[in-house]
């Protein structure tokens, strides 16, 4: 027997049977929509016609669109934390496990501008919906014990100067990194786009990687 449900209605059906996915496909449209237009410009229309879903399941799923926006800069903040995770740091001297950090760092803003500019329109909102959100904090308080447990191994190594402060140093790591992508367009304007080109932007890594280790040495 010939299946004739129409395609809108059996892809339906199957979103269904994976609430999870539609989430993820939401969140993931909606990142790019509020990236795009910030919490006040976003409209849940045009999200939904970035999903395979229906607006009524945004609606269902997130509730409205302040929701969404918190869900989505829950789940900008969960990707880089998530990330760091994946370097498995522990095993490595401090100075390379610090290292490969910011490097790391550098990267990943600069592949994802979406999240600097969803940190950007946080920014304006005066982080109201960031603290708001346990996630987030917890998020951000693993960063920063991640940061300490490598100054302590550098510190008793030999490898680091005594009285770093974790939370300096992701602040310069983050700082650099940041510039990097949030003020592209100006840069660019007046100083030419040549910069933010491969080879240009691989020697920048190397040396914002250099000032903060020569930063941490011990003298």
């Amino acid at each position: 027997m010939t299946n004739t449900l129409p395609n809108k209605e059996k892809r339906s059906k199957n979103w269904k049977q994976n609430p999870e996915a539609v989430k993820r496909d939401i969140l993931k449209a909606a990142m790019k929509v509020f990236a795009l237009h910030g919490l006040s410009g976003a409209r849940i229309d045009e999200i939904a016609a970035e999903t395979k879903t229906s607006k009524r399941m945004i609606y269902y799923y997130f509730g409205d669109k302040e929701q969404l926006y918190a869900q989505t800069l829950e789940m900008a903040y969960a990707t880089v934390r998530d990330g760091e995770k994946k370097l498995d740091l522990a095993g490595l001297p401090a100075a390379k496990a610090l290292a490969k950090l910011v490097g790391f760092t550098f990267d990943h803003h600069r592949k994802h501008p979406d999240f600097i500019r969803m940190v950007m329109i946080e920014n304006i909102h005066h982080a109201d919906y960031l603290l708001k959100s346990d996630i987030i904090r917890n998020l951000n308080s693993g960063a920063i014990e991640n940061l300490t447990e490598i100054i302590k191994r550098g510190e008793k190594s030999g490898a680091f100067r005594t009285g770093l402060d974790p939370i300096s140093l992701h602040w310069q790591i983050s700082a650099m990194s940041f510039f990097n992508v949030s003020n592209k367009p100006t840069f660019s304007a007046l100083f030419g786009a040549s910069f933010f080109a491969k080879d240009q932007q691989a020697e920048l890594r190397e040396q914002i990687v250099h000032m903060i280790l020569s930063h941490t040495a011990k003298s």
